[in-house]
């Protein structure tokens, strides 16, 4: 069974069921609208309601097994197993790393380098790439992002096993973390359909329905970080 947050990343509340509690009091839940940190994506936060009590979540991880762990805001009785609880996403949070998230995707695609490093943010986010100078131009820059969100292409999802993404490592953009292996399979996050299709990686995250919705952004600096290590930071203008 998926958990919500891969197959609806719009689901903003709902009901489930406590199934454990991890060794350090985090809550497990049978099926979880809160994304884990990964992929340089934080964990979501927002709240968990039960009959007769609440507990605020202040960021959710995930377990060397794969269970996806809520971490209280504040140390208090957790809800026990078997317990049906409602859970309530910081949506504006979550929502601001959705639009981020395929922001950078779409960054990665502009500048079609490899990707050394990066980091998603509610207020700003940035991506390390293998860029020799010189330094891209941070007002053209800005100025083909935004062209490129107002063709409003759809994202789509799918998936590709392990070994056919063995046979087309061009898919694979970061050089520092490689995508998890193991699992048979992996997530396909791709922004365009057909001839159309600008962008089509490996990557776990929540994503926008379409492009439009991230809105418009603004490159805020590119940083020489020394050995062709070029960092480009972006913000959303909203």
């Amino acid at each position: 069974m998926q958990h919500h947050y891969r197959t609806e990343p719009y689901l903003q509340q709902c009901e489930t069921l406590v199934t454990g509690h991890s060794p350090e009091g985090g809550i497990v839940l049978e099926r979880s609208i809160f994304f884990p940190t990964g992929g340089g994506q934080p964990g979501d936060s927002g709240q968990l309601i039960w009959e007769g009590g609440s507990i605020p979540v202040g960021t959710t991880t995930r377990t060397g097994d794969g269970n996806v762990v809520l971490v209280p805001g504040l140390p208090q009785a957790l809800p026990a197993v078997g317990t049906r609880v409602v859970q309530r996403l910081d949506w504006g949070r979550r929502y601001r790393h959705m639009r981020m998230h395929t922001a950078l995707h779409l960054l990665a695609a502009v500048v079609a380098r490899p990707v050394t490093g990066g980091q998603i943010g509610a207020a700003k986010s940035r991506l390390d790439f293998d860029i020799p100078d010189p330094l891209p131009d941070v007002q053209r820059l800005t100025a083909q992002l935004n062209l490129l969100i107002d063709t409003d292409l759809k994202v789509t999802t799918g998936w590709i096993t392990e070994e056919e993404l063995e046979a087309r490592p061009e898919l694979i953009r970061t050089l520092s973390v490689r995508p998890p292996q193991g699992h048979g399979r992996l997530r396909l996050v791709g922004i365009g359909e057909g001839p159309a299709q600008i962008d089509l990686q490996p990557c776990s995250g929540t994503h926008v329905a379409r492009i439009g919705e991230v809105g418009r952004l603004t490159v805020g600096e590119i940083v020489n970080k020394g050995r062709n290590n070029r960092r480009i930071t972006i913000r959303l203008d909203d």
